[in-house]
């Protein structure tokens, strides 16, 4: 034990770290879309958990040099510390970051050099993503975090304060058979429940909002995106056609699956018709060719239009946006086939359905924070400004959804023994993970 007058022990960190093997791990980890707690809620600046993960276990364990009783040459001080190096390394592996054994071990490595009877707790004030009291919490360490902003606040409850709360607790949601639920497997299983719920619910309210296309022989197949063009009316007064703003006409450059947007321009009505129509050999058909030059001609705002040729002047398609006449376009539908892709060209029915949607409610609240510097430039003032009216209906429709779920929770842990208050906690908890998942799909629109 270290006595209070003597000097302060080097920690690890402070003498020499595998800086390649921590940075090579850093860099691969922001690769990995499955499991990694970034992917729970989109945060700035996140720090990589391998890099917290060896900070934290190196300024907790003292250098050998520090113990020449124990290590009286260099050479075994250098191999104790290539050793340290080693559990260090393994310890950043992504394929570790559960293994118990390994934790374990650096926990009680950790241990081995403390004065107090108990590890130090680490705090973290402004955590932001979490990733440091989130490795702290691995390594066997009291963790407390706190933020200034409500969303960082609210993802480090999901990752370090809501699963511990959980552990081991069965998923009140459906029978199960399994006697064992470790960590927060069942808080997992009833997110995946409700979830599942809360999607086949509605597609019973707003499946209409997204027909199936059609395909030849009588066939349909289920839309994985729409893919659409705003617009602007050209300003030559012999034209007027609506301009599309698009900068490649290009669908899919794949061998053997290219396909590619084609405008048909019918002059013989005014103003012009731009309709589209998608070629390629997508479907089957061979079409040989390339996608047409599209209409952006330069850097910025330079569009051509498609009916007359004519490059509108600077500040054009900004006025039209801040008048409110910038529209939009239906130029492809992009469809599940038989493991393909397969592109359609639009139909009148598709667009109808989005332009005819109507939301019960708009985030009308002015745009703040990066949005606003760019976007107001084009009539864009308000959140509700950067959805389609089909996007809103279905943001809201997910809202109002996993308010409802979590009644249902509540329901199913009172059945399952839980009192009032501890069934409305685990709501919350469960209600909480499917709030994120709407966010995700809110930016990914």
């Amino acid at each position: 034990m270290q006595q209070s007058n003597e000097k302060p022990r080097k920690k690890l960190i402070e003498v020499a770290l595998p800086l390649e093997a921590i940075n090579r791990e850093s860099v691969q980890e922001r690769y990995i879309r499955h499991g990694r707690p970034s992917t729970l809620h989109l945060w700035w600046s996140r720090k990589p958990l391998a890099a917290c993960r060896a900070v934290l276990f190196a300024q907790m364990v003292d250098d050998p040099g520090e113990h020449p009783e124990l290590w009286d040459t260099e050479e075994l001080q250098q191999a104790e510390r290539e050793r340290l190096f080693g559990l260090i390394e393994e310890l950043v592996q992504w394929e570790n970051i559960n293994n118990t054994e390994l934790l374990a071990k650096a926990n009680a490595e950790m241990r081995r050099w403390v004065m107090e009877e108990r590890l130090p707790a680490v705090l973290d004030p402004f955590a932001g993503g979490g990733a440091i009291p989130l490795s702290a919490q691995q390594l066997g360490l009291e963790a407390h975090a706190s933020d200034l902003n409500p969303v960082a606040v609210l993802i480090n409850k999901a990752m370090i304060e809501i699963p511990p709360k959980w552990a081991g607790q069965p998923p009140v949601s459906e029978q199960h058979t399994l006697d064992h639920w470790p960590g927060a497997t069942g808080l997992a299983a009833d997110v995946r429940h409700y979830g599942k719920w809360i999607r086949a619910e509605a597609y019973k309210r707003i499946g209409h909002l997204y027909p199936k296309a059609k395909l030849s022989a009588g066939l349909e197949a289920a839309v994985m995106a729409w893919w659409w063009a705003r617009t602007v009316t050209c300003p030559n007064p012999a034209c007027r056609a609506a301009m599309p703003l698009v900068s490649s006409f290009w669908l899919s450059k794949k061998k053997n699956r290219r396909a590619w947007i084609e405008p048909e321009v019918d002059r013989g009505l005014d103003p012009p018709q731009i309709r589209f129509r998608v070629q390629g050999d997508s479907g089957g058909r061979k079409h040989p060719g390339a996608a047409p030059d599209p209409p952006k001609v330069a850097r910025g705002a330079k569009f051509r239009c498609l009916a007359c040729g004519n490059v509108p002047p600077d500040g054009h398609i900004k006025a039209e946006g801040v008048a409110g006449r910038m529209g939009a376009q239906l130029l492809a539908i992009v469809a599940e086939g038989d493991r393909r892709r397969i592109y359609l060209s639009p139909t009148r029915e598709h667009e109808r359905v989005v332009l005819d949607a109507r939301p019960k409610w708009r985030p009308d609240n002015d745009l703040i924070g990066k949005y606003r510097d760019q976007l107001p430039l084009y009539g864009m003032d308000t959140f509700a400004d950067l959805f389609t009216s089909r996007q809103l209906v279905a943001l809201t429709t997910f809202s109002d959804l996993i308010g409802e779920a979590r009644q249902r929770v509540i329901a199913d842990a009172q059945i399952a023994g839980f009192d009032t208050a501890r069934s409305e906690e685990y709501a919350d908890a469960v209600a909480t993970y499917l709030a994120f998942v709407l966010d995700r799909v809110a930016r990914f629109n």
